[in-house]
């Protein structure tokens, strides 16, 4: 199974397999159709608190990996979809697109999440 990152604001493409909204607020401007979503996983996004400790500042990006990771290992529904998404029953989706809003590509949670997910599956 291959776990890709796609911003949300990117057009839907076939490949992207079975494609997964990470982010626990719904991205501003979109409609339900136009985001092409599976699944709405908010339970995979980073808490309220730890989202606006981080405010999408680089030099919080340290402090908000370990947190968000910490986040993560204490959450069950976490840990029975990174099981789920390894299963069988995904087996028809080649690749899991993790979608979010962020404008940064390279410090935000599906960065975190893709890295996370194969390793509790």
């Amino acid at each position: 199974m291959e776990i890709v990152i796609k911003r949300v604001y990117e057009p839907y493409e076939e490949s992207d397999g079975y494609r997964v909204l990470v982010d626990r607020l719904w991205p501003r401007g979109l409609t339900k159709e136009r985001v092409h979503y599976d699944e709405w996983a908010k339970f995979l996004a980073p808490s309220t608190e730890l989202r606006k400790a981080f405010g999408h500042d680089p030099a919080h990006w340290d402090m908000f990996q370990q947190k968000y990771v910490e986040e993560l290992n204490a959450n069950p529904e976490a840990l029975a979809f990174a099981k789920k998404i390894a299963s069988p029953g995904l087996a028809a989706y080649p690749r899991v697109t993790l979608l979010y809003a962020a404008r940064n590509e390279k410090e935000n949670e599906a960065v975190v999440l893709a890295q996370w997910l194969p390793q509790h599956e």
